[in-house]
C-alpha cells in the first residue's frame, strides 16, 4: 500500500535533512580517501578502466513506465524481514 502523508512529511522533515548531512560530510572527505585508494583509477571518466563486463544493446529492452502500473502482488505472502522487523542476533 501506499504511505499516509503524514509519515512521507515527517520522515521529510527529519531523516531527509539528517541524511543530506551525513553525506555532505562523507563528500567532504572523499578527496583525501581517494588519494589514498587508487587515486587514478576513474571509470566513470576512462570508460576503459572498468573491469564490469560489456553488456550488448541487443540484450536491452524499453520498459514504459505504464507496464509498472499493474503489477499484481495478490499471491505474495510478507515475512517479518519484508516488513523491516531485525532479530536480536541482526543487531549484534
Amino acid at each position: 500500500g501506499s504511505l499516509p502523508k503524514w509519515v512521507v512529511n515527517k520522515s521529510s522533515q527529519f531523516l531527509a535533512p539528517k541524511a543530506m548531512k551525513k553525506m555532505y560530510k562523507a563528500c567532504l572527505k572523499y578527496p583525501d580517501w581517494k588519494l589514498k585508494h587508487n587515486p587514478h583509477f576513474k571509470p566513470w571518466l576512462f570508460p576503459e578502466q572498468s573491469t564490469l563486463p560489456a553488456l550488448a544493446l541487443s540484450e536491452l529492452s524499453i520498459q514504459h513506465a505504464d507496464s509498472l502500473e499493474n503489477i499484481d502482488e495478490s499471491s505474495l505472502s510478507e515475512t517479518k524481514d519484508d516488513r523491516g522487523e531485525a532479530r536480536d542476533e541482526d543487531s549484534v
